[in-house]
């Protein structure tokens, strides 16, 4: 019989508190919105590659992977690599965590789980640094357009057979393109996974927040993620988690698929 976890209960009631709490709320808006505009989210690096991220989204993704226990993490959009070398260092914590309770040997060059990264335009300085890392052998890139219809059936041709997959979409930030990942991509999730879409803060931004790109306020992977939940059934947002990180690139962007 099991016995009821206090810390467990606590957390969840501190969540359904933080949920109610809109003044913490608007505050931590707000250090999203100071941090964007002082860059902080290029101040760090993962395992020795810049990783483009808040350290509470890199959290949030440690604690999916190791509840989820994946075999494929399919990311869109590379830079330079850091989020690549993040998943797929999970990945390997996973095989380890395998291997101690199984009592086998870790062999890395024999584990079938995988990150694929997906990015219209992987430089060469990049990529000769992703393949010379150490976490190479678990990494594979695909270099084109996610939207391409060739690169959406490489994308397709390489999940298959895999039996858990996450996805985290993070390329180009407008409407029509996360909408058309979504549309290309969410269907490899597999039932229980998730589809993670970065940067739907945007949407939260004062509009021409980013004056250079193409994206803005109405023109968004949150907009988009309105509008492709709209039409399904079998994906929900993940509210708890945004509650949980209060500070997040992704808020109304963890989309569980259930069953």
């Amino acid at each position: 019989m099991s016995h009821p976890d206090p810390l467990a209960q606590e957390r969840r009631e501190r969540l359904a508190g933080y949920a109610l709490d809109t003044p913490f709320q608007a505050l931590s808006r707000h250090w999203v919105r100071a941090s964007m505009q002082r860059r902080y989210v290029y101040n760090f690096d993962w395992l020795g590659r810049p990783i483009i991220q808040y350290p509470q989204d890199m959290v949030a993704l440690q604690a999916l992977v190791w509840r989820l226990r994946p075999d494929l993490i399919i990311e869109t959009g590379i830079a330079h690599g850091g989020s690549l070398v993040l998943s797929a260092s999970l990945l390997a914590l996973l095989d380890l965590s395998d291997a101690i309770e199984a009592g086998d040997m870790l062999d890395p060059r024999a584990s079938r789980r995988k990150v694929l990264g997906v990015d219209i335009d992987i430089r060469a300085h990049n990529r000769a640094a992703i393949e010379a890392h150490p976490m190479a052998s678990r990494i594979a890139m695909i270099e084109g357009s996610s939207l391409a219809p060739e690169v959406v059936q490489q994308v397709r041709a390489f999940a298959q057979g895999y039996r858990r997959v996450l996805l985290c979409l993070d390329s180009m930030h407008t409407h029509e393109h996360v909408l058309g990942e979504l549309n290309a991509y969410a269907p490899l999730v597999t039932p229980g996974s998730y589809c993670v879409v970065f940067d739907t803060f945007i949407e939260d931004l004062p509009p021409r927040f980013f004056p250079d790109r193409p994206w803005d306020r109405g023109n968004n992977p949150k907009t988009a993620v309105r509008q492709w939940l709209a039409g399904q059934t079998d994906f929900e947002i993940d509210a708890e988690m945004e509650q949980r990180l209060q500070l997040t690139a992704a808020p109304q962007g963890f989309l569980r698929r259930m069953g």
